[in-house]
């Protein structure tokens, strides 16, 4: 306990002193959602090496210690604790230790929560105690809705807590990241007036957006990338041994989930179906693939889109569109089951996937297509990306529709609030 608080005893985080020493770095702007008080239980979720636990150290060093005692914040890295007896006795060791020191509130972090077997026990318990009344927990994980799923536990134990999802940088995250330029950035409806504002940087924009179709918003990938002008098979290999090694825990094959990212990879985009995917990989079951299509889901490598209709009316059934979330994933995915990336689903698959951010988001079909459409306060607003020349005729129920082509698209994401 001690070895991962040495702030405890004037000494410097190894992770964090990492960071300072960064060529390449960037104050996460998650952190700018950090804003917690006591007493409050807070969800901190997001995909494995998106700088989850980098950004809680840089949060600890430049926003907490410089207001408060050391002694009230305290860092666990769950991962190698088993079950919630294990994370009771944690705790309990350091609410004996704050008492000791006369700590009357704390941060108290946990990361990487998400495999010990039951931890909402340990929480709920000591909740229910008054243990942590003026505090602020943070729990924090790579697989998102097997925690968001637990809040179920916590009926009116929260306090004043969030949820908070830490993606990888988005681009226009990016653009400020690496050039630090603050772009207009308006909602989806007036998202042709913040383009004209910021088409004068429309060169930069597609300078970097080059650079973001292969690094995508992941620290490391974007560190290799302008470090050395490329990204090795190491660091792929990182990223798909995480994702091996989290589908084990959750008790899946590795061997059905290369099939299904196959599957997925090749469908194009397509509407799919669980069926479908069962006939075409050595998973027989519907049920089956559907479950690790959610699982994939979990882990944010995925995000699934259901059809919306033309009275607004999500229909479940039908069949889905499924994208790769980050175009730095999609490639390392291709690579993983030895298919060729093309561009044109991956420039459709980060236009989706950064409005899933925000917005309600689905596609619809018929006679013609809409790759996307968002649906804010019972309006739809579609958005087509023609990256391609191809024929392509309007939906009628449409009035709000957005058609993007291949040079607009990094200036569309630069002025999109996301």
């Amino acid at each position: 306990m001690e070895s991962q608080n040495p702030w405890w005893y004037k000494e410097i985080d190894k992770t964090y002193e990492e960071w300072k020493k960064k060529e390449i770095k960037w104050i996460p702007p998650i952190i700018e959602q950090f804003k917690l008080e006591p007493f409050s239980l807070n969800f901190l979720v997001g995909p494995r090496q998106v700088g989850k636990t980098t950004a809680l150290k840089i949060w600890i060093y430049e926003e907490l210690l410089p207001k408060l005692n050391p002694k009230s914040i305290f860092y666990f890295s769950c991962e190698e604790l088993t079950d919630f007896k294990e994370l009771g006795e944690v705790l309990d060791n350091y609410v004996s230790f704050k008492n000791g020191n006369k700590i009357s509130s704390s941060f108290i972090i946990l990361d990487e929560i998400t495999f010990v077997e039951d931890w909402h026990r340990a929480i709920k318990i000591r909740i229910d105690r008054g243990f942590f009344k003026n505090d602020v927990i943070i729990i924090s994980g790579s697989a998102s809705l097997e925690i968001l799923k637990q809040k179920e536990y916590f009926p009116g134990r929260r306090g004043k807590g969030k949820d908070i999802i830490f993606y990888p940088l988005s681009f226009s995250e990016y653009i400020k990241a690496l050039r630090n330029l603050e772009t207009v950035k308006k909602n989806i409806f007036q998202i042709e007036d913040s383009m004209k504002i910021n088409k004068i940087h429309q060169d930069l924009f597609n300078e970097l957006f080059n650079k973001y179709l292969l690094t995508g918003g992941f620290p490391l990938s974007i560190e290799e990338m302008y470090s050395r002008n490329r990204i090795s098979f190491e660091t792929r290999k990182i990223y798909m041994d995480w994702l091996k090694n989290d589908f084990v825990k959750l008790g899946r094959s590795e061997a059905y989930m290369k099939e299904v990212l196959a599957y997925i990879i090749n469908a194009r985009l397509s509407p799919i179906s669980w069926l479908s995917i069962s006939k075409e990989t050595s998973i027989s079951s519907p049920h089956t693939t559907q479950a690790y299509v959610e699982d994939l889901e979990k882990l944010f490598i995925v995000k699934v889109l259901n059809f919306l209709d033309t009275n607004s009316k999500i229909l479940y059934r039908k069949n889905k569109k499924i994208h790769i979330t980050d175009p730095f994933l999609y490639d390392t995915i291709c690579e993983f089951v030895n298919i060729k990336p093309i561009e044109e689903d991956k420039l459709e698959s980060i236009v989706a996937t950064h409005l899933t951010r925000k917005y309600p988001t689905f596609y619809w079909r018929n006679k013609t297509e809409i790759d996307i459409v968002i649906m804010i306060n019972k309006k739809q607003f579609g958005i087509e990306v023609k990256t391609i020349s191809r024929s392509w005729i309007k939906p009628k129920h449409l009035k709000n529709v957005l058609i993007l082509n291949k040079l607009q698209i990094p200036l569309f994401l630069a002025s999109i609030d996301i």
